[in-house]
């Protein structure tokens, strides 16, 4: 319980909290950047006739 009380009520836990939410949102938007430019590569191409 320490663990957590210290997580949420330090400044280096505070940050901890603030850099995990950050690299988890970062990894969303990118997986959802990705797919959606993979989706309209592929569209282009049925398009053009590549595939």
């Amino acid at each position: 319980m320490k663990a957590l009380t210290d997580f949420f009520s330090t400044d280096y836990g505070l940050m901890s909290a603030a850099v995990i939410a950050i690299t988890l949102g970062m990894g969303a938007f990118f997986t959802r950047f990705f797919i959606s430019h993979m989706k309209e590569d592929e569209a282009r191409a049925r398009r053009e006739g590549k595939l």
